[in-house]
């Protein structure tokens, strides 16, 4: 019987365990995709205890504690943080088979050198042996950073963030290179109105740019496009429930703005061609710059009402939908590549139902000029887990090229995630190693280990530019 997380975690013959501890191990981290908060990054942050790292913000956790009937006053309420370390170490032996079990000791393991399981009795050990090291120097932010061979960070950023955090980073010249990611969501929803009239203010107050029509509020935007560029940034994103690409007039879009301002009602095909144009213009400023452009497409979000308005978005009452995206996302692209306006492109999508589809529709779009052009995307936040990733590297394997794969990311917003690349990369040399000793592969470890290399770090270094690209 092998023991629960050795060295060999994961790795279930000795040529995997060969490429994970020859290859894959000892790859620099590049976090193309996440959400940690720039502030922290720049502040060098000292948290108090590992409940304001580990489980503030993270509905993942958020979602076992409830299932597992923890109170709300335990998960987002008002508890103490030890309290609250104590109700998710009640919650832990009760994730068996989550991944959440997984990760949570890969992390103690990692970062901390725990290796007892988290349960009620080792709770308030675990706190403050945690708590004790999270005191000192080498354990504030850009510590734990380091200690995971982070090289590259993208961040995720509304284009009403002024990037004063990364502005301060590159002043300073920060060894880890910190870009935004132009996310312009909020910029093309119109289901709330009212909101969407207080983002253009600030989309105004951030751009020095008055905006009464739409021809204003393009320049506007336009003008945040490019001063995302100026810091830096090369890459957009996009969290969408689907790829809108309903067919518009360039009449009809200013009257859809004109209406939205005016706080008038908008029909659901005025927002979903309001949608579709943004989303092509978006993509062409993109494309200019040649930008990479990611699109999340799937999540059916805030499904509990009542819960969103008690807490709001991004609290864990999200869940995979079932979107057909196939005519619109190969329209979208079509649209964009007759015009030789495809920049480099990422799909992600929930539902693994689509990762048939997706993993075919990226061959579409693959022109040659660069490899791995179009590709299809890590497993994402649901599927981010054993059977997801391997899922969604199986079909990449059999209908696209592996070996041009970008790799994995953290998508997380806490600084204790990093392991999930390790997790990762276990995953893909245990594929590999076992097709080598049931002769599926040939025994050629020099390449196969460097197609490791590249999928880990190699892959996404050259696709994004950043072995060119200075700090």
């Amino acid at each position: 019987m092998k023991k629960f997380l050795d060295e060999h975690f994961l790795l279930s013959t000795g040529t995997a365990q060969i490429l994970y501890h020859e290859y894959a191990a000892k790859m620099p981290i590049i976090d193309y995709h996440c959400h940690l908060p720039p502030h922290q990054i720049a502040e060098n942050t000292q948290f108090d205890n590992i409940t304001q790292v580990w489980l503030n913000g993270d509905h993942y956790k958020w979602r076992a504690m409830r299932t597992n009937g923890v109170d709300e006053r335990y998960i987002t309420g008002e508890a103490s943080d030890r309290e609250k370390f104590r109700k998710w170490a009640e919650t832990v032996p009760y994730t068996m088979r989550n991944p959440l079990y997984h990760w949570t000791h890969l992390e103690l393991q990692r970062y901390f050198g725990i290796s007892e399981l988290l349960n009620p009795d080792t709770a308030d050990r675990v706190f403050d042996e945690t708590r004790e090291r999270l005191q000192s120097p080498e354990y504030r932010v850009r510590g734990l950073l380091e200690r995971m061979n982070v090289k590259v960070i993208c961040t995720t950023d509304d284009p009403t963030d002024t990037l004063d955090f990364h502005q301060r980073l590159r002043e300073e010249g920060y060894t880890i290179p910190v870009f935004p990611a132009f996310r312009p969501d909020a910029g093309m929803n119109l289901s709330d109105l009212g909101k969407f009239r207080t983002y253009v203010s600030a989309l105004e107050r951030v751009s020095h740019c008055s905006v009464s029509d739409f021809d204003s509020y393009l320049y506007a935007l336009k003008s945040r496009h490019d001063f995302f560029s100026s810091m830096g940034c090369c890459v957009s994103d996009h969290g969408l429930e689907e790829i809108y690409a309903e067919e518009y007039t360039d009449e009809e879009i200013p009257r859809i703005f004109d209406k939205a301002l005016a706080g008038n009602t908008v029909s659901d095909l005025e927002h979903r061609k309001f949608k579709s144009a943004l989303l092509f213009l978006f993509a062409q400023w993109d494309a200019e710059k040649n930008w990479v452009q990611q699109y999340h497409l799937g999540a059916l979000r805030n499904n509990n009402s009542r819960m969103m308005k008690n807490l709001g978005p991004d609290t864990g009452w999200d869940s995979i939908g079932d979107f057909r995206h196939g005519r619109a996302l190969s329209k979208f692209l079509d649209r964009l590549d007759s015009k030789n306006q495809l920049t480099k492109t990422i799909l992600y999508n929930l539902n693994p139902a689509d990762n048939e589809l997706m993993a075919t529709m990226i061959g579409n779009f693959n022109d040659g000029s660069v490899a791995g052009k179009v590709q299809l995307g890590s497993a994402w936040w649901f599927l981010d887990q054993k059977d997801g990733m391997i899922k969604q590297m199986n079909a990449l394997s059999n209908m696209g090229l592996l070996s041009r794969f970008v790799g994995m990311l953290t998508d997380s917003r806490s600084f204790l995630s990093f392991p999930r690349h390790e997790y990762f990369r276990r995953l893909l040399c245990d594929l590999f190693g076992t097709e080598v000793e049931s002769g599926e592969l040939p025994n050629d470890l020099p390449w196969i280990g460097q197609m490791i290399q590249d999928i880990c770090y190699h892959n996404a270094n050259r696709y994004f530019g950043w072995e060119q690209r200075p700090a």
